[in-house]
């Protein structure tokens, strides 16, 4: 199956399902990730060599097909909701995506939140025009230091019900994705230090019985 996992910032794919993107390329399936922000100017995290730093964690994860757009960054709320639809649009009709992954819509980040609603309007697609592919799936990713401060009571919050083991081999790949971006890695506690990524991982696993896991929330899915 064609999963697009589209992601607001360089980092977020590793952040959120490295693990899971790793594991369905080796499964055989097509895997690409649609960038909104090119440059994360404003994440002073991020170094300057933040383009050789995502082509090595692509490499890492072994995805070979990246769409890049070049919105701004912490600032895609100013930019008009149709432009930011239409460059998903294009990635999905050019990649034939019939799995899209992206955002919550109560992430903290308010650029995951512009992407997450983004990605719901452009993924009825195929339902707009002729294609040769269909929407199979459509589901929210966790992003460690975003997803779990939604402090919005009145939303409703990330609620995993779908799990995927990567064992640790597939948390080792996470990681080391996530180190070739050089600054991203905190010390513990912080969310994205190496810890808390294995306590995370240990606890979805535990979650769902298995070993290691990352998590999802299914807002589509046919069959």
């Amino acid at each position: 199956m064609n999963y697009l996992f589209v992601v607001a910032h360089p980092d977020d794919e590793s952040d959120a399902a490295g693990g899971t993107i790793s594991k369905l390329i080796k499964e055989g399936n097509d895997v690409a990730v649609a960038i909104m922000v090119k440059q994360a100017a404003a994440r002073r995290d991020l170094s300057e060599t933040l383009t050789t730093d995502e082509e090595e964690a692509m490499a890492i994860l072994g995805v070979k097909k990246v769409y890049h757009a070049d919105f701004p960054n912490i600032k895609m709320n100013v930019v008009p909701h149709l432009e930011l639809v239409q460059f998903i649009e294009s990635c999905i009709d050019d990649f034939q995506a019939e799995a899209i992954v992206t955002h919550h819509p109560t992430d903290t980040n308010n650029d995951h939140v512009m992407t997450s609603y983004a990605a719901q309007a452009a993924c009825r697609l195929f339902q707009r025009k002729p294609v040769s592919y269909k929407l199979k799936l459509f589901m929210y990713m966790e992003t460690p230091s975003a997803t779990e401060w939604s402090l919005d009571s009145s939303s409703k919050r990330f609620n995993p019900n779908y799990y995927v083991e990567i064992g640790e081999e597939g948390l080792h790949v996470k990681i080391q994705a996530l180190e070739a971006y050089k600054g991203v890695m905190r010390t513990y506690p912080h969310p994205r230090s190496k810890e808390a990524y294995e306590g995370l991982a240990a606890y979805r696993g535990c979650q769902a019985g298995v070993k290691y896991a990352e998590a999802y929330e299914v807002a589509f899915e046919t069959h």
